[in-house]
């Protein structure tokens, strides 16, 4: 059964005999149980994989409980929360009902009771609990670049230090990541921000004309040249160049710009004399330019003139946590444009959204959830399978949880380590910790040795999955001899 159509519950509690309790009931009940004790576990888990429900006690070791039901419903709006608590407290209950749990339990209860709670919502309950609208989370300063994730953050910090300096930037990432999105926010958070703001992009102008698209020309210059024309470069005098795709510059051109960044001046083609220019560059690649460096495809000189401040962009897979904000934020923008009401989406549609690799990134994200909108006619909600087809025929990359030993069973790894069960009995822990053992192996080697993907896949931080490694004698070296005659 995959994971779309099998409820998904995370349980947070510090107790773990409740928390394996209450997962082996809910587990009975029909829904994939992942457990976590701590704060930062369970932020790192919602970060990773959109859940249907949370189950979560207000004392949380590391932080506050009532903090990690905030999280969740502001990333998941239709999440299904019960809160439990050792007393009973009026302040806390308010505050889960208010935002928006549909129950608060006082312990000792039953995983039954929890169960029930989950299945059968009141009337209030599900108005308390329906998909609100989630705000768009962003750097006030930067307010049109969206993302709460820890990669959004460190790039938040990047641009507050580079915007208001007029060095030059070079921002790298991958097709889609919105490189002209941040080239635009720097120069409006910048001293030239009353100036042109103008982009270039080097690889979609033909080669041979590159170059007066620059530095602009003369009258006469070239056949077809009957007047004179002003260059970007000239057009963002006291402003910003931003230079898109620089990698496919030609070499001789190189030379050119590199001129323009040392002595801050263009010579127009066809002109007998240079004009000084006062603009800041900022250039983007989705090509590692070292690299090219080293195969000689651009000038080390100008890589380095360029690679002043270094600002990257993470991929979309790397940064989970932004995706139902963002897909939210793509909703109500197309309908906002197409003048409909706006729409939500459903718990389903946000786990399809989180389990695709996005390739194109947030440009991907935005078309496809421009779709799904399309696609959703008169409905107020957006289910998965109005997604587009590509994104719901990929396999699943992210589980909720560490599968149980019943899940191991069907997937044949409890067979691998102990194919025949002995009558007299077996060794609990040691069996365990093989099975463990075979499970990291399992999904190294479906990451192909990556140790974060292994990780996610495994609903672990990079941090604990190391620690097991350790502890299960398992030394990075180690792993990778064992992980390499896996592969073989």
């Amino acid at each position: 059964m995959t994971n779309r159509l099998r409820q998904s519950v995370l349980i947070v509690d510090a107790d773990a005999s409740f928390r394996r309790a209450t997962a082996q009931t809910l587990e009975d009940a029909g829904y994939a149980a992942a457990e976590s004790a701590t704060f930062v576990d369970a932020i790192e888990r919602l970060d990773g994989f959109a859940y249907n429900a949370l189950v979560v006690n207000v004392r949380v070791p590391g932080g506050d409980g009532l903090d990690v039901l905030d999280t969740a419903l502001a990333r998941y709006p239709g999440i299904s929360c019960v809160v439990t608590a050792e007393f009973g407290s009026i302040h806390h209950a308010v505050r889960a009902l208010k935002a928006g749990a549909i129950e608060y339990l006082l312990k000792p209860l039953t995983g039954a009771q929890i169960s029930a709670a989950l299945q059968t919502r009141t009337t209030a309950a599900e108005l308390a609990a329906a998909p609100k609208k989630q705000e768009v989370v962003s750097n006030q300063s930067f307010a049109g670049i969206i993302g709460a994730s820890q990669a959004m953050r460190t790039l938040f910090q990047t641009l507050e230090r580079v915007a208001p300096m007029h060095s030059t930037v070079l921002i790298n990432g991958e097709t889609g990541t919105g490189k002209e999105l941040v080239a635009r926010t720097i120069h409006e958070n910048s001293p030239r921000r009353d100036f042109p703001f103008v982009a270039f992009n080097a690889a979609a102008i033909p080669e041979g004309l590159v170059e007066a698209e620059l530095f602009g020309h003369v009258k006469g210059a070239f056949t077809g040249a009957v007047y004179t024309r002003v260059g970007r470069f000239e057009a963002a005098d006291r402003g910003t160049l931003f230079i898109d795709e620089i990698s496919s510059m030609p070499l001789a051109l190189q030379a050119k710009v590199l001129r323009v960044l040392q002595e801050r001046e263009i010579e127009r083609v066809g002109a007998s004399r240079p004009l000084k220019v006062n603009t800041r560059i900022i250039a983007a690649s989705n090509i590692d330019l070292a690299e090219m460096v080293r195969d000689g495809r651009f000038r080390e000189d100008l890589f380095y003139r360029l690679n002043v401040v270094r600002v990257e962009l993470p991929p979309l897979r790397d940064r989970l946590a932004d995706i139902p904000v963002l897909a939210q934020h793509f909703v109500e923008e197309t309908c906002r444009t197409n003048g409909l009401e706006v729409k939500v989406l459903t718990q389903s549609a946000l786990q399809a959204l989180m389990e695709f690799t996005w390739p194109g990134n947030v440009r991907h994200l935005q078309n496809a959830v421009e779709s799904a909108v399309v696609m959703s006619g008169p409905d107020l909600e957006i289910t998965a399978d109005l997604l587009p087809a590509e994104v719901l025929s990929r396999p699943t990359l992210v589980s909720p949880s560490v599968p149980s030993v019943r899940a191991q069973a069907n997937h044949g790894v409890l067979e691998a380590v102990m194919p025949e069960l002995p009558a007299s009995g077996i060794n609990f822990a040691s069996a365990m910790s093989r099975v463990e053992r075979e499970l990291i192996l399992t999904y190294l080697k479906k990451a192909g040795g990556n140790k974060r993907q292994a990780a996610r896949m495994l609903s672990l931080s990079r941090t604990t999955l190391i620690d097991k490694l350790h502890r299960l004698g398992m030394s990075e070296p180690a792993a990778a001899v064992e992980l390499e005659g896996a592969v073989a």
